[in-house]
């Protein structure tokens, strides 16, 4: 039997609520499949954890999480305690940088029975390789001087090593997929780090002949991500970039709620880390409406990563039956509570053909 050592961290709001979701799909799993076991240790770790502790994590958290075969997060974040710089750098890309999950994947793509606020979807199915360790998302900069004079500098980074790690995952997973990558850039009015992407870009592409490419304007991709979705394979993006796509897709596709993500270390040094997008919503945590969907997504691509591509497809397969007949929670136009969703698709899993 393979046994999943998995760290399991709430964090803030309705993480709280679709973490212990997924985790009761997550064992029906393991029960079902008979040779797969999940061991789950969970930590406290969050907004009011760093009100009591003054950290949003202990000084040796890094260190126990090492010991783990990947990471579950739910949600980080809670403006009214603690301010989203110190709850973020203090946790989660605390997590993202020191253990180098160099690389982000969030997929998007038509939901039976989710109705998507775009008029003809066209049943877009796409996924964003987001580079995740550097870009504009960089810890360099400062500011001089007070009053009407005070400057911000924030400078952003691109380095070679990081952006081709980047480029490769993309082509490489669009070699499973449709077989085409499209850049996401704006040379047009970033004048060195854009450019210097193009390039880069330009260079990996020749080692996959086999791929087709394109390059899009960043502008420009946002309003194709409206108006043509579906003409998307794989898109690659800076740090920045790739964020603010994924948002987007999320929205498309319905739902923040529903969007899943991945933070993925590809030296095999440090576990990965699986978060849903949709953030803490404070306005909607206790009333039992969050949306497990995010999460539940989150979880199959956990199980992909550890190569269960079978169970993954499964448990997919078996959401999209759920929201096709109609189990929906109110983000999406339903009615339903996320212990009754949850409860459905845990009950379809035990008798899936």
């Amino acid at each position: 039997m393979k046994t999943l050592k998995i760290a399991a961290i709430p964090g803030d709001g309705i993480g709280k609520e679709v973490v212990p979701a997924a985790i009761d799909v997550l064992n029906t799993i393991s029960e079902i499949h008979g040779g797969l076991k999940f061991e789950f240790t969970e930590f406290p770790w969050s907004c009011e954890y760093y009100l009591e502790h003054g950290d949003m994590m202990p000084k040796d958290g890094l260190d126990i999480l090492q010991s783990f075969d990947s990471i579950f997060l739910g949600a980080v974040g809670n403006q009214h305690l603690v301010p989203d710089h110190v709850s973020l750098w203090g946790l989660l890309i605390k997590i993202r940088r020191e253990f180098e999950q160099t690389i982000n994947i969030r997929p998007a793509k038509v939901i039976k029975g989710i109705r998507s606020p775009l008029l003809n979807p066209k049943d877009f199915d796409l996924i964003v390789v987001r580079e995740n360790s550097e870009g504009e998302y960089s810890e360099i900069g400062g500011k001089i001087y007070r009053g009407e004079d005070e400057i911000a500098i924030q400078n952003a980074v691109f380095s070679r090593k990081g952006t081709e790690r980047a480029m490769r995952y993309a082509f490489e997973l669009a070699s499973r997929r449709k077989k085409h990558v499209t850049s996401a850039t704006k040379s047009n009015g970033i004048v060195y780090s854009m450019p210097f992407w193009d390039s880069v870009f330009k260079e990996v592409s020749k080692d996959y002949p086999d791929i087709s490419t394109d390059h899009q304007h960043i502008d420009a991709l946002s309003a194709f991500f409206v108006t043509q979705p579906d003409k998307f394979d794989v898109i690659v993006a800076s740090n920045l970039f790739g964020d603010i796509l994924t948002d987007l897709g999320a929205a498309i596709m319905g739902s923040i709620g529903i969007a899943p993500a991945a933070n993925i270390n590809v030296n095999g040094k440090y576990p990965s880390m699986f978060e849903p997008v949709h953030g803490s919503a404070p306005d909607i945590f206790g009333k039992g409406i969050a949306n497990p969907m995010g999460q539940i997504w989150t979880a199959k691509m956990m199980l992909d990563h550890f190569g269960e591509e079978e169970l993954g497809t499964t448990l997919l397969d078996v959401v999209e039956s759920v929201t096709n007949d109609g189990f929906l929670t109110p983000d999406i136009g339903g009615q339903y509570t996320t212990k009754e969703v949850t409860d459905e698709i845990i009950n379809r899993l035990k008798t899936f053909k």
